[in-house]
């Protein structure tokens, strides 16, 4: 039987959306195959509509990264899910159940702002990578981020990204942040677990700014323009410690899946 799916970006961060009755609609394995840039649609991740399990949400999402694995959350494939429904409802203002709780979100044309929930720093820390100490500021954004401290190249990144993922300190693996700052802004590449370098990350964002505020190098209750390479993500990290988002979303297509 075909599957029926949308397929979204959001700054270039790509999903495939399908709509479903339970978690059992899209399994680990159909989601590879799902996101196979080659015998598949393409995507950096699935986006699994579910219905809401709190009162007043007006739906769940479920997220599967490319090889199948399950984050907590992904802020990009958040604004994507609330403009779908968003749209499918003509709602303005939408709360969406997350594996990371219920997100409050606000529509605005293509432009989504969410409030995250807390995202705060936690700890540095120090690991060792082929006997080099590499230090990390570690981060909670409803998934687990650590934002490489010092200056490294995007070179160097791409080799010591994904052995900083899956390295032994981090039991469920972890996304990982480039950072270099501008003043007070600040451009990001992100390493996100289950997936590799992607175009954009919103909680990698999130993360960065929250330890940007508490690392003082910018400020509390101001709106930060963080520039990935698919685009610009707006984040202000307010007095109670929440983040609020503020990003496109765009639908692309939508169509359906037959298998192989």
């Amino acid at each position: 039987m075909a599957l029926a799916f949308a397929k979204y970006e959001g700054l270039g961060n790509d999903f495939v959306l399908v709509e479903g009755a339970d978690e059992s609609a899209v399994s680990p394995a159909l989601a590879r195959a799902l996101c196979d840039r080659r015998f598949g649609i393409g995507a950096d991740g699935v986006l699994l509509l579910l219905p809401p399990k709190s009162a007043g949400a007006h739906g769940r999402m479920r997220v599967l990264n490319a090889d199948g694995s399950i984050p907590e959350m992904c802020g990009n494939g958040l604004r994507c899910a609330v403009l779908h429904v968003a749209r499918a409802k003509s709602l303005t203002d939408v709360a969406f159940d997350t594996d990371a709780g219920t997100k409050r979100c606000h529509v605005d044309g293509a432009m989504v702002t969410v409030d995250m929930g807390v995202v705060r720093w936690v700890q540095d820390t120090t690991i060792e990578i082929d006997g080099e100490s590499v230090a990390l500021a570690l981060a909670d954004a409803g998934n687990p981020h650590a934002i490489l401290l010092g200056d490294t190249t995007r070179e160097r990144f791409e080799k010591i990204g994904p052995r900083i993922a899956t390295h032994a300190r981090f039991a469920q693996g972890t996304n990982v942040e480039l950072v270099h700052r501008r003043g007070a802004e600040i451009d990001l590449v992100v390493w996100e677990r289950g997936v590799g370098i992607t175009h954009a990350c919103g909680t990698g964002a999130c993360a960065t700014v929250a330890v940007g505020v508490a690392k003082r190098w910018v400020e509390r209750n101001t709106e930060v323009a963080v520039h990935l390479p698919g685009g610009t993500l707006s984040v202000v990290i307010r007095d109670d410690d929440h983040a609020i988002m503020r990003g496109p979303a765009r639908h692309v297509f939508s169509g359906s899946y037959e298998g192989r």
